[in-house]
C-alpha cells in the first residue's frame, strides 16, 4: 500500500496566503509532478490536497502513476528527471538513500516548528501514509472477554480454537511468530530467524489458508472461513461500520510507513517541498481519513478526530505504544533468500 525560509505558516486563509506570497508570480507558472499510486486514491488526494495546492499557491499538481524504483534510478542517472515529488515504500527509501537517488528535505522550512515526530522523519523523505498488519479475528467466535488478543494467542490453539490464516511471505510472519515465543518488540531486531521457523513450525497445521491479497484476507474472514488472520489494518474498518463480527488489535502490530521524496536533479523541488508542506495540514488529514484510513503523523491530526475514530488508526499513540516498527533496512537484503527457505518451508 505513498511527498525555503522559515517562514511561519499559520493555518486557514492565513495559511494559503502565506504560501502564495512565498511562490511569487514566477511560481504560479509551475507544474510540478508527482509521481503515486494512482487508482482511487490517487482522485481522492487530487480533490483533498492538490486541486486547493493549485488555488492557493498557483502552482499547479500532476499526478503521475505508478511508482517504480528503477524509473526513479533510471531518471537520476541519466538526468533526465520528470518527477518533482514520488511515493516511495520503506525498503524503496532505504535503496534510494543507498544509492543517492534523493535529495535532502529542508525540514526547517517543512516543519518550521519541529512539530513532527521523529518516525516521521528522514534526511531525504517525509512520512505521508502508515498502515499496519495486525490480528484480526471473528467477535462472534469467541466468548466475552475471551478474544485474542496478541500473537501468542494466535498460537495457542488450545484456548483460542479454529482455522487460522497469513500471508503467504516470511516478511511480518517471522516477526510474529518470535513475538509469540516471547521476544519484546523492541528487542526483536536482527531478527532470529532460526528461532522465528521453529515457532512457526508449531502453528503451520492450523494454517488453512496462506493469503496473497488483501480482498482475499478480508473474504477469508467475512466468510467465516477463518476465525483469525494477520491483516492489513484499513480493510476491517469498514466491515465494523457495517455491523461484521470482526476486530483487531494493535497488540504486536507491524507499523509500516510509506514516504514521499524528492528525486535529485528534480526540477522544481522548492515548490515540491511546498507540496510536502500541504500534507501537514491537519483540517485535510481529517477529511483524508474519513476516506481513507492509512494517515501520516499529522500533528494535531489525532485531536481532531472523534476518538472512536483515531483509536482505529496506526498512529494513535496508545496503538503505537503496542506495536512494533518494521524494519525496511533488515529486510532489504534478506528478502530474497529468505523467501526463497519460506517457499522451500511450505512444501516441507
Amino acid at each position: 500500500m505513498t511527498n525555503i525560509s522559515r517562514r511561519r505558516f499559520t493555518t486557514g486563509i492565513a495559511a494559503a496566503g502565506a504560501l502564495a506570497v512565498l511562490a511569487g508570480p514566477a511560481a504560479a507558472q509551475v507544474t510540478i509532478t508527482v509521481n503515486g499510486s494512482g487508482g482511487s486514491l490517487a482522485q481522492t488526494i487530487t480533490r483533498i490536497y492538490e486541486e486547493p495546492f493549485a488555488r492557493e499557491t498557483g502552482i499547479k499538481v500532476r499526478a503521475t502513476a505508478p511508482v517504480s524504483l528503477p524509473k526513479l534510478k533510471a531518471m537520476v542517472e541519466s538526468g533526465n528527471v520528470e518527477w518533482d515529488m514520488t511515493e516511495l515504500g520503506g525498503s524503496d527509501v532505504i535503496e534510494a538513500t543507498k544509492h543517492g537517488w534523493l535529495q535532502p528535505v529542508d525540514w526547517k522550512f517543512v516543519d518550521p516548528d519541529n512539530k513532527l515526530p521523529d518516525i516521521a522523519k528522514r534526511p531525504n523523505a517525509m512520512v505521508t501514509a502508515t498502515f499496519s498488519t495486525v490480528l484480526a479475528y471473528r467477535t462472534d467466535k469467541f466468548p466475552a472477554g475471551k478474544a485474542p488478543k496478541s500473537w501468542a494467542d494466535f498460537w495457542n490453539v488450545k484456548d483460542f480454537p479454529g482455522p487460522r490464516a497469513l500471508q503467504n511471505s516470511p516478511v511480518g510472519n517471522l516477526e510474529f511468530a518470535l513475538l509469540a515465543d516471547g521476544v519484546a518488540p523492541d528487542k526483536l531486531y536482527p531478527l532470529d530467524v532460526e528461532r522465528a521457523f521453529k515457532k512457526l513450525d508449531q502453528i503451520k497445521d492450523k494454517i488453512t489458508v496462506w493469503w496473497t491479497t488483501g480482498a482475499q484476507h478480508v473474504q477469508l474472514l467475512v466468510d467465516g472461513e477463518v476465525v483469525m488472520t494477520s491483516v492489513w489494518n484499513g480493510r476491517i474498518t469498514p466491515l465494523r461500520r457495517e455491523g461484521r463480527p470482526v476486530a483487531i488489535t494493535y497488540q504486536g502490530g507491524s507499523l509500516q510507513l510509506s514516504y514521499w521524496g524528492i528525486p535529485k536533479g528534480a526540477k522544481h523541488p522548492k515548490e515540491a517541498m511546498m507540496y510536502m508542506r500541504t500534507r501537514l495540514d491537519a483540517a485535510k488529514g481529517e477529511q483524508f481519513v474519513s476516506e481513507v484510513p492509512y494517515p501520516g503523523f499529522i500533528p494535531g491530526l489525532v485531536e481532531r478526530l472523534k476518538p472512536e475514530v483515531a483509536r482505529d488508526l496506526p498512529i494513535h499513540p496508545d496503538n503505537v505504544a503496542v506495536q512494533f516498527r518494521f524494519d525496511p533496512e533488515w529486510w532489504a537484503e534478506r528478502r530474497a533468500p529468505l523467501t526463497e527457505r519460506w517457499n522451500a518451508w511450505l512444501l516441507q
